[in-house]
């Protein structure tokens, strides 16, 4: 459902998933929107008129995140499959697939400068990737948990992961957000 914020009334009924809905985001315009599922996919969506623009298939479990870059041609999603998948917007064609995490992956997030993504999973590790080439740059270990969230800050330089340990971490990129 799309609600306005002002008076409160349900603007737009988005109906198509056949499973529960567990994340969605919309784009930096407000025109467009994703939504993950357990039914194993993620569907974009036009806000204005609430019709489901694609289908974007592949995960093998379900889609427990996904997020935009900021430009919102980019789109990242992650699964209980241990893999995340990046999404060219306009054409919906998968164009990464971010390998290495051994337990399913709960969070995702672009930096602000699109550059990077970070992910944060059951196997209690959060990594850091190109988002261009789908390298995994870094993995940072210390939560004795899983991961339940993770982002960047506004400068892109600094990461703050959230664990089932009953802990949240700070961590620094010394290379610098790119």
């Amino acid at each position: 459902m799309i609600w306005d914020t002002r008076t409160g009334i349900c603007e737009r009924l988005l109906e198509g998933h056949e499973g529960e809905i567990s994340s969605t985001q919309f784009d930096f315009s407000g025109e467009f929107c994703a939504t993950g599922s357990i039914d194993n996919s993620c569907k974009l969506w036009d806000v204005g008129s609430g019709k489901c623009l694609e289908t974007l298939r592949g995960h093998t479990d379900e889609v427990l995140d996904v997020n935009f870059n900021s430009t919102g041609t980019r789109l990242v999603t992650a699964s209980a499959d241990s893999y995340a998948r990046i999404y060219n917007v306009l054409s919906s064609a998968c164009v990464g697939i971010l390998v290495g995490h051994e337990g399913e992956i709960s969070n995702v997030s672009f930096n602000p400068q699109g550059s990077k993504i970070v992910t944060g999973s059951n196997d209690k590790t959060v990594r850091v990737w190109n988002a261009e080439t789908g390298e995994c740059l870094q993995v940072l270990e210390g939560h004795t948990d899983e991961i339940f969230s993770c982002a960047f800050n506004y400068d892109g330089d600094i990461i703050i992961s959230a664990s089932k340990d009953n802990t949240c971490r700070i961590w620094r990129d010394m290379r610098g957000p790119d």
